[in-house]
């Protein structure tokens, strides 16, 4: 369905990096980058241009956007989100959505990887120490930073910032003025390898899902789309929050089907229990 066709990746943040090698290799299509469309008029990270949808409608967005000023029939953009993990709740995760959407065969294509691996990070610096300790704590200078006047403020700010030098004189300039400055994690994927191995994982997720055709109609991408909790508890029985089962559905036809015990356990260990362990 997809060899030798012409996949548009709607990006201008570099993530064709990882993604053009994979789906090349795996589903034969030829990626091509789009030109002259700039992604950030659906929201930034920094919040100087909100994000009106949730991660999915803006992945869906730009696809279709893409095709509608372009000659091809086949698109795919991600879109991320980062804050704290939805059940470790303080601890910051990377949440990664692909769309792909083929107009040719009315099919639309999504996968996820959600991931605590990140540097996903923002602080109010006051002093050239705690400048020191942030940096080094995020990652640079591998990992960009970006320096603005206050959380809330976007008036001024300063984006992709890799060099030591740049990064003391810019905060210099804005704990002067305003006597201290925001310092933050830069998470375009250019500038971020820990989220581009992320991106990377939901790829090879998203191949792997359009290779798996459902068995009935044998239309590509078929997958999970819900993921049942209530794994009872070892010593109650109570149903935990833990995966109990994953339902599997065709985006075509109506078949669908139920994997239980998809992780291999058929009781929760009585610390994830909420009456065992309230």
């Amino acid at each position: 369905m997809f060899k030798g066709r012409t996949l548009l990746l709607v990006t201008k943040h570099g993530k064709e990096k990882v993604i053009s090698p994979i789906l090349e290799k795996e589903l034969g299509v030829k990626c091509l980058v789009t030109e002259n469309f700039d992604t950030d008029m659906l929201g930034t990270f920094t919040g100087d241009v909100e994000r009106k949808d949730d991660p999915i409608m803006t992945a869906r967005k730009k696809c279709l956007l893409a095709l509608e000023f372009s000659s091809y029939d086949l698109a795919l953009a991600s879109e991320g989100s980062f804050g704290p993990h939805p059940s470790l709740f303080f601890v910051p995760a990377d949440d990664e959505f692909l769309v792909l959407i083929d107009k040719k065969n009315d099919l639309e294509i999504i996968a996820r990887e959600l991931s605590i691996k990140t540097n996903f990070s923002g602080s109010e610096i006051r002093t050239e120490e705690e400048l020191c300790e942030f940096a080094r704590n995020a990652k640079f200078p591998s990992h960009r930073l970006i320096v603005r006047r206050t959380k809330n403020d976007f008036s001024e700010m300063v984006k992709g910032i890799g060099d030591k030098h740049l990064l003391k004189n810019t905060f210099s300039i804005f704990s002067t003025n305003y006597g201290a400055a925001f310092v933050e994690t830069d998470m375009r994927a250019m500038y971020n390898p820990t989220r581009m191995r992320v991106i990377e994982k939901a790829t090879k997720k998203l191949a792997d899902k359009i290779k798996t055709s459902c068995p009935v109609c044998e239309t590509p991408g078929f997958g999970i789309t819900e993921v049942r909790t209530g794994l009872p508890c070892q010593i109650c029985n109570y149903p935990t929050k833990s995966t109990l089962s994953y339902k599997y559905s065709c985006l075509k036809c109506s078949y669908n089907r139920e994997e239980k015990y998809p992780d291999g356990k058929f009781t929760e260990d009585p610390m994830w229990c909420d009456l065992c362990n309230p």
